[in-house]
C-alpha cells in the first residue's frame, strides 16, 4: 500500500509538471484596441488631443513590457501599463496615451512599438498626423466695383498670414518664422528696432522675390525641400557607442604597455615624475598636473585606473547613458595622459580628450553637436594650414606623400606598394588631401546637404590613411566626428530599425531650463574664444594677455586644444638599433616588436593599437639622446633586465643575464625597390649612419 501511495504521488507530480510546462510553452498574446492612430492636421508646434490604445495580455502568463515608444520626436507617448521589471497581470488591460505635436509641415507617419516578452514582439500601432499653419483671410470679402463685360478688373490682393494680419515683404517672412517654435523672432524684433535692418532685409527680399526659382533651387541643393528642424538624437546616440569603443581601445592598448612605461619599474616612473612636480609646482600641482596618480603612483593604482577605464567603457558601449560615467571616463584618460609624459603626448589623446569631454555634456543641448563640427572644423583646417605655413618644399611641390609613407612612424604593409605608384598619382593624392584639410572643413559648419559630402570626403581620406599607416584610433575617432554632420532625418532611413528602437525617443530637460541654457551658450563662448585665439596665434603671432592667460589656466586639461600633424614631412629615416653584449665585443640586437629592424620582416599592421614605445624610438631618432633622454632610462633598464620594459620588445638576445653593455647605433632606413624585394625577400635597406649613444654599463659594473 506504501508503494502503491508513494507511486500515485509521483504520477500527481509528474501530472503537476507537465502541465506548468504546457502551460510555459504557451505563446504569449497581446490585444491592441485600436491597430491605428490618425490626427489629422495639427497646427504646426501645439499638441493635439490625447488619443488612447487598450492593451490587453490575452494569455494566463504575466506579460513583462520594456518599452512603448515611437520613432519620431511629434509623437509622445505615455501609459499606465506596468514597464519590466513589473508585469501585467494575466487577462489585464492597461491604457496608452499618444499626443502629436508636429513639428514640421506635411505628413508625419510614424509607428508606436511595444517590446514585450509576447510573441511578435515588438507590436505595433500605425500613428498618422498632417503638421498645418493656422491661418486665417484678410479681408474676409472682397467687393468689386462695376466691371465691363468682357474685361478685367485690377487685381485684389488677399495676404494669407498666421495671425491674419496684413503684412508683405521681409517684414511678412520674419512675422511667420517668429510664429514657429525654435525662437526664431530675434529677426522680427531686429526688423522692428533696429534702424535701417528693415530697409535692407526689403531690399533683399526683393532680390530673393524676383529670382523666386533660381533660390529655390539653391535651397534645395543646400538643405533639400522640404527644410525641416534638424535634430541629432541618432548621431549622438551612435557617436556615444563609438566613443566608448574608443575609450576601451584606448585603455587597453596603454594598459598592456603601463607597466614598462611609467611602472615602478618602467622607463619613466610615474611616482618619479609626480615627485618633480611637486617640488616644481608646489600647492598649484594639482591644477598644472591633473592626475588621479596623486593619491598614489603605485603600481596597483596605474593597473586600476586602466582597468576601470576598461570597464567603464564597456557600460558606454553597452548603452549606458550616465552623464557621470562619461565624465569618470574623462578623468581616468586625463589621468593616464598626464602621468603618462612623452608617452602619451600625441595629438589623438588630446583629441580624444577634447571630444570625451564635450562627450559629457551630450544629449542637454542643441549646441554641443554644433561644437563637435567646431572640433572637427579645426582640426581638420590646422592638419592642412600648418602644413602649408611651415613652407616644407615637399608639401608645396606636391611630392610630400610618397616620402610620407617610407619615413612615417609605422608603415603598413600596403605603404610599400602605394609608395611605388607612379609621379602623377602622389601629385593628385596631395592635391585631394590639401582640398580635405583646407576646403572641406569650411563644408563641415555648411548646410544640411553640403555637410554630407564633407562628411563622405573626411570619411574616404581617414579609410585611406588607415590602410598605409598605423595612427591608433585616431582615424576612427576622426570618423565617428563625423556622425554630426549627419541629421536624424538620413540616419533614420539608414540605420537598421532594430538599431533604432533601442534609441530613446525623447531625453528630459530637466530643471531649472534657462539656466541650462545660459550655461551652455557661455560654455560656446568660451570654446570660441579660447579656440580662435590660439588659432590666431598659431598663424598671426597675435597675442592678448586676457587670453593667454585662459588658456594657460585650462591648458593642463586638454579641454580645447590647437592641432596640426606632419606640419615638416621628414626626407629620409633614421633609426635607431639598440644592441647589448656581456663583454663588450660581441653585440646582439633588441628587435622591437613593430618598428623596422630586421630588413626582412615585413611592416606591420597594428591598429589601433598604438605601441608607444615603437612610436618614441622614431622621434627619438630624428634629434639626440640629451633631447630625449628618455632614452637613457630605457637603456639602465636593459641593463637592469627589467621585465615590464622586456615585454615591450619582440626579443631579449640575452635571457640568462641582463647584458653588461648596451649601446646604440643609428641607420638609414628605406624601402627597396620592386626588383630588390622580388631577389632578396627584403622590405628594407640600411646603411649606418654612426654612434646614437656610445656603450653605457651600469656604474657597479
Amino acid at each position: 500500500m506504501n508503494s502503491l501511495f508513494k507511486a500515485s504521488r509521483a504520477l500527481a507530480l509528474l501530472a503537476c509538471l507537465a502541465g506548468v510546462t504546457s502551460i510555459g510553452s504557451l505563446a504569449q498574446t497581446v490585444a491592441l484596441s485600436p491597430t491605428s492612430l490618425s490626427f489629422g492636421n495639427q497646427v504646426l508646434g501645439t499638441a493635439s488631443t490625447v488619443k488612447k490604445i487598450t492593451l490587453t495580455n490575452t494569455q494566463v502568463l504575466p506579460l513583462s513590457i520594456t518599452s512603448i515608444a515611437a520613432h519620431l520626436t511629434d509623437y509622445v507617448a505615455t501609459s499606465t501599463c506596468p514597464m519590466s521589471p513589473a508585469t501585467l497581470a494575466a487577462g489585464a488591460s492597461c491604457k496608452i496615451s499618444v499626443t502629436f505635436t508636429p513639428s514640421v509641415l506635411g505628413p508625419r507617419t510614424d509607428t508606436l512599438s511595444i517590446a514585450d516578452n509576447a510573441s511578435g514582439s515588438p507590436q505595433t500601432v500605425s500613428i498618422s498626423g498632417k503638421g498645418v499653419v493656422a491661418v486665417s483671410l484678410t479681408p474676409t470679402t472682397i467687393s468689386f466695383q462695376k466691371q465691363v463685360v468682357g474685361t478685367t478688373s485690377s487685381a485684389a490682393t488677399l495676404t494669407l498670414m498666421p495671425d491674419g494680419k496684413v503684412r508683405s515683404g521681409a517684414h511678412a517672412v520674419f512675422s511667420a518664422l517668429g510664429s514657429l517654435p525654435g525662437r526664431r523672432g530675434w529677426m522680427l524684433w531686429c526688423y522692428k528696432h533696429i534702424r535701417g535692418f528693415a530697409t535692407v532685409s526689403e531690399a533683399a527680399y526683393g532680390v530673393f522675390a524676383r529670382h523666386r526659382s533660381f533660390f529655390y533651387l539653391v535651397t534645395n541643393f543646400l538643405w533639400g525641400i522640404p527644410v525641416a528642424p534638424e535634430t541629432f538624437r541618432v548621431s549622438s546616440w551612435l557617436f556615444l557607442r563609438m566613443l566608448g569603443t574608443i575609450y576601451l581601445i584606448a585603455f587597453a592598448s596603454f594598459g598592456v604597455q603601463a607597466a614598462g612605461l611609467i611602472g615602478s619599474r618602467g622607463i619613466l616612473p610615474a611616482a618619479e615624475f609626480l615627485r618633480a612636480a611637486q617640488v616644481y609646482f608646489g600647492t598649484a600641482r594639482y591644477w598644472n598636473v591633473p592626475t588621479f596618480f596623486w593619491l598614489s603612483a603605485s603600481d596597483a593604482f596605474i593597473r586600476a585606473d586602466w582597468m576601470a577605464g576598461i570597464c567603464l567603457s564597456v557600460l558606454v558601449l553597452a548603452g549606458v547613458n550616465w552623464r557621470g560615467l562619461r565624465l569618470a571616463l574623462f578623468l581616468l584618460y586625463l589621468s593616464v595622459v598626464t602621468a603618462g609624459q612623452v608617452f602619451m603626448a600625441y595629438q589623438w589623446d588630446a583629441l580624444l580628450l577634447e571630444a570625451g569631454f564635450l562627450a559629457i555634456f551630450l544629449g542637454s543641448s542643441p549646441v554641443i553637436p554644433r561644437l563637435f563640427r567646431w572640433l572637427l572644423c579645426r582640426f581638420l583646417f590646422l592638419s592642412g594650414a600648418v602644413k602649408l605655413a611651415s613652407g616644407d618644399p615637399s608639401w608645396r611641390s606636391f611630392t610630400a606623400l610618397p616620402v610620407h609613407y617610407e619615413t612615417q612612424p609605422l608603415p603598413t604593409p600596403l605603404a610599400w606598394y602605394v609608395f611605388h605608384f607612379p609621379t602623377w598619382f602622389h601629385r593628385m593624392s596631395v592635391g585631394s588631401l590639401f582640398f580635405v584639410e583646407l576646403v572641406v572643413p569650411f563644408l563641415v559648419l555648411a548646410p544640411r546637404r553640403v555637410r554630407h559630402f564633407a562628411a563622405g570626403a573626411i570619411t574616404v581620406l581617414q579609410v585611406l590613411i588607415f590602410l598605409t599607416g598605423n595612427y591608433a584610433f585616431f582615424n576612427i575617432l576622426t570618423i565617428a566626428l563625423c556622425l554630426f554632420l549627419l541629421e536624424d532625418a538620413i540616419l533614420i532611413r539608414k540605420v537598421p530599425k532594430r538599431i533604432l528602437e533601442r534609441i530613446p525617443i525623447t531625453v528630459s530637460n530637466g530643471r531649472w531650463p534657462q539656466v541650462r541654457n545660459a550655461f551652455y551658450k557661455i560654455f560656446a563662448v568660451l570654446v570660441l574664444f579660447v579656440s580662435g585665439f590660439e588659432m590666431a596665434g598659431e598663424f598671426s603671432g597675435v597675442r592678448w594677455a586676457v587670453a593667454d592667460t585662459v588658456i594657460r589656466a585650462i591648458a593642463p586639461f586638454e579641454i580645447i586644444n590647437t592641432y596640426g600633424l606632419f606640419a615638416n614631412m621628414t626626407t629620409s629615416r633614421p633609426e635607431i638599433v639598440i644592441e647589448g653584449s656581456l663583454d663588450g665585443k660581441t653585440w646582439l640586437p633588441y628587435e622591437f616588436k613593430y618598428k623596422p629592424g630586421d630588413l626582412t620582416r615585413r611592416p606591420i599592421w597594428v591598429e589601433p593599437h598604438q605601441p608607444r614605445l615603437d612610436w618614441q624610438m622614431w622621434f627619438a631618432a630624428l634629434s639626440d639622446y640629451q633631447r630625449d633622454p628618455w632614452t637613457i632610462h630605457f637603456m639602465a633598464r636593459l641593463l637592469e633586465g627589467s621585465p615590464e620594459v622586456l615585454s615591450l620588445v619582440d626579443n631579449n638576445p640575452f635571457p640568462d643575464v641582463p647584458p653588461h653593455y648596451v649601446r646604440a647605433l643609428l641607420y638609414e632606413y628605406s624601402f627597396t625597390t620592386a626588383t630588390e624585394k622580388r631577389t632578396t625577400g627584403h622590405w628594407w635597406r640600411r646603411q649606418l649612419k654612426g654612434i646614437y649613444i656610445s656603450p653605457l654599463a651600469l656604474r657597479q659594473q
